[in-house]
């Protein structure tokens, strides 16, 4: 059976979708990272390979597209018009695993943060956001303050 012409390109399209180093997540990166915060990426031994992992905190954030995991913001309430049934349930499934990983991770002891696109708008108020999760960057591999030549 032959796959008619606009199937294939819906699939090229759909394969095409990046599920790490998106723009929302490269924005929050390098805003974490200008505040002094350092962190590993998509560990896949945690549920739901978190996109950002502070293990030394036993913190997880995960960068969420409005659309894809139904955020109930504007662009997250917007379903296209074509193949209702499909968005509707592709999303219903995509928040049903997204509670299942939050849920897995609490229970071994983790504190999860879920950082939605459009929270990037208002780069104070995400900045504020992180460092209320996460605490004060690390002073580790950061150079000591210069003494004040004094010894004790």
């Amino acid at each position: 059976m032959r796959i008619p012409e606009t199937e294939r390109h819906r699939s090229w399209t759909m394969a095409q979708v990046k599920s790490t180093d998106t723009a929302p997540e490269m924005v929050v990166r390098r805003l974490l990272h200008s505040l002094g915060y350092r962190y590993r990426l998509h560990s896949k031994t945690l549920p739901g390979k978190p996109d950002l992992v502070f293990a030394g905190r036993k913190k997880v954030i995960f960068i969420h597209g409005c659309f894809w995991h139904g955020h109930d913001c504007k662009r997250g309430a917007r379903i296209p018009s074509t193949r209702q049934d499909y968005w509707l349930a592709k999303v219903g499934r995509n928040k049903d695993r997204d509670a299942r990983n939050v849920s897995s991770l609490e229970q071994a002891g983790w504190s999860v943060l879920t950082v939605w696109e459009c929270e990037l708008k208002d780069r104070v108020a995400l900045s504020e956001k992180l460092t209320q999760f996460l605490g004060g960057p690390s002073s580790f591999g950061l150079p000591r303050p210069a003494s004040s030549g004094r010894s004790s």
